[in-house]
């Protein structure tokens, strides 16, 4: 929105914007800063982008309020003129890049700068963001700290300030962890919500694309922009309405009820324990939301059903190219791919047993609650070790934490969004999330923007870049 009312008013051009930008981006790509944010960007193309746009402005025909604003784009979708790496040294040999994904397009359509391709954790395979191939895309608020993944490059630019809103596919927590990590908002949407034509199918029933963002009022827009069935997809008498709530509220929402698994939701380190309970105290006290004690049974079978899924997927697909590859990829990458090559097709489809009983679990909260709300992750980011920049990382028992309240989302298919409502003693952002049921992304939305409204007093990153600046 900043960027909308500042080209219409004439005090900034995208074409200026554009300039800040890739001097940005080359400033934080170099020593001392090494930031990792893009895997590929292209200043010439960025520049062609932004003079079309300014002439749009000048002309006082900009095509929408996307017009001119700089949108970033996770390795794990389309974007002309770019290859489509996943994170990978060798992937856009074998899968070249011949056209935008569905959700590209339609921002292209609106006029989005598209900037470049991000960083991401290799194949998606991880948690931390960490690849050692492209570097690790350091968190703008700690530069020694993981921005969390896969998502880790879109969330590192948005918090940096190089972008109001980037792409992220989310198939494991990988949109709203490295969101809450960096101190931004996550939103992924209900499964097939956005179309995945031009996304890579590394986990095809459990990821979606996502949108990481600087405020809730961006995300929305974005949302709007990307989402939709493709009509000729499906017969029309299957297409889901798609609500868009009107921000900011005009009048108050006060029937809400939260549902709160107390054992899961204390299942985090302390300061985040105290963040996430600090702001459900403040909703409850500001706006009358009422929090209704229930229980999630097996969360921890859920998580490993889930894992068994996505790795099943991400094998079934890598194998699709054969062992040509494997000695290119990280050590880490190399790790969890074997594990997940060991997955037995009868245990896949034990894992589908188990995820449609817990389906009809959540189905019965969200018959007493409107969202289930939780921590988004269980610690805050942590500390890049040295030899992890060479080899990649699996670090098991921090992954568990990070992804502890994500798993629903993607195994169940369900809405969510993450809204940071504070830091932790080290200044490092914490995430609180609201889970929806499905095709209730208004519901979330409304909420997000309650919770931002009154649980955040924000703290700018040390590593960040006002390409507003009157300057």
């Amino acid at each position: 929105m900043d960027y909308s009312r500042a080209y219409s008013s004439g005090e900034i051009t995208p074409l200026m914007v554009a300039e800040r930008f890739i001097a940005a981006v080359n400033e934080s790509s170099k020593p001392p800063l090494r930031m990792g944010f893009f895997i590929h960007y292209s200043a010439d193309d960025i520049l062609r982008q932004a003079n079309e746009s300014t002439l749009r402005y000048k002309k006082g025909e900009p095509i929408s309020v996307l017009d001119g604003v700089p949108v970033a784009i996770k390795d794990e979708m389309d974007c002309l003129p770019y290859p489509t790496t996943g994170g990978t040294k060798w992937l856009h040999r074998e899968r070249p890049c011949t056209d935008d994904a569905c959700c590209v397009k339609r921002l292209r359509l609106c006029g989005a700068i598209l900037v470049g391709k991000t960083n991401m954790h290799e194949l998606g395979v991880g948690i931390s963001g960490i690849n050692p191939h492209y570097g690790a895309a350091r968190n703008p608020y700690d530069t020694n700290k993981i921005s969390g993944g896969s998502s880790s490059g879109s969330a590192t630019v948005v918090s940096a300030g190089l972008c109001p809103v980037a792409l992220g596919v989310d198939g494991g927590g990988s949109v709203r962890v490295p969101a809450s990590l960096c101190g931004v908002v996550g939103l992924k949407p209900t499964f097939g919500r956005v179309p995945h034509s031009g996304v890579l199918p590394l986990n095809w029933t459990v990821g979606m694309v996502g949108i990481l963002a600087g405020t809730v009022e961006d995300a929305l827009i974005t949302y709007a922009a990307i989402s939709g069935e493709i009509s000729s997809h499906q017969p029309s008498n299957m297409l889901t309405k798609i609500n868009l709530p009107l921000l900011p509220l005009t009048k108050s929402i006060c029937d809400i009820k939260l549902a709160k698994y107390g054992k899961w939701f204390d299942d985090c380190s302390d300061d985040v324990i105290l963040c996430c309970s600090r702001a459900l105290r403040k909703l409850q006290d500001h706006y009358g939301w009422k929090t209704i004690d229930v229980t999630i049974p097996d969360i921890e079978a859920m998580r490993l059903a889930h894992y068994l899924t996505i790795g099943s997927e991400c094998s079934t697909w890598f194998d699709s190219f054969g062992e040509k590859y494997f000695a290119e990829f990280g050590w880490d990458a190399r790790v969890a791919l074997n594990i997940y090559g060991a997955f037995s097709g009868k245990e896949y489809i034990k894992a589908q047993k188990l995820r449609n009983r817990q389906l009809q679990f959540h189905m019965k909260i969200f018959a007493e609650a409107d969202v289930i709300v939780s921590p988004t992750t269980g610690v805050t980011a942590y500390s890049i070790q040295d030899d992890a920049l060479k080899t990649g990382e699996l670090d098991y028992v921090n992954g568990a934490a990070l992804v502890r309240y994500s798993i629903s989302g993607n195994f169940l298919g369900l809405p969510a969004v993450t809204v940071p409502v504070g830091y932790d003693k080290l200044g490092l952002p914490i995430g609180l999330q609201f889970i929806g049921r499905p095709w209730a992304e208004a519901t979330l939305i409304h909420l997000a923007f309650a919770t931002q409204a009154i649980c955040l007093e924000y703290r700018k990153p040390k590593i960040f870049y006002d390409l507003l600046r009157k300057n």
